[in-house]
């Protein structure tokens, strides 16, 4: 699979925005058994995104299921080194998502707890922000 980029946008170039407050959607895990929750404030890439939805895949192996829960839809622009003032907004560069701390970011289902613990310590570690495992709370 690709980085994960939008297809088409309203706006080519956003202003940077200020995320502030904690998520309140996708709080609760709704399709798998075991979730990813993040505890802070940051802009994930489309990158970071990519290189934690290999490492759990891997502990997949032939059952279980993956959700993912966030998207990078947020351009983020740049103008390169060397490049004087003026002469407006840089071109995109790469796609974030802003993510608050309480969302779920993946979600797993189809795995022993210890597995899926293993796999999310390690997606966690290649993420921007301390995260913590989560269970479906029935």
């Amino acid at each position: 699979m690709a980085i994960m980029m939008p297809k088409k946008v309203k706006h080519r170039k956003w202003h940077k925005g200020v995320t502030r407050g904690v998520e309140t959607r996708a709080t609760e895990v709704a399709f798998g058994s075991y979730g990813l929750k993040s505890l802070g404030t940051k802009w994930i890439t489309a990158r970071q995104l990519e290189s934690a939805r290999r490492h759990i895949i891997r502990y997949l192996k032939k059952g279980g299921k993956l959700w993912v829960r966030v998207f990078p839809d947020k351009p983020v622009t740049f103008k390169g080194a060397e490049v004087a003032l003026g002469g407006g907004k840089g071109a995109v560069d790469h796609y974030v998502y802003p993510i608050k701390p309480g969302r779920i970011i993946f979600e797993l289902d189809g795995l022993k707890e210890e597995v899926a613990r293993e796999a999310f310590k390690g997606a966690g570690n290649k993420l921007p922000i301390k995260t913590k495992f989560v269970k479906k709370e029935n």
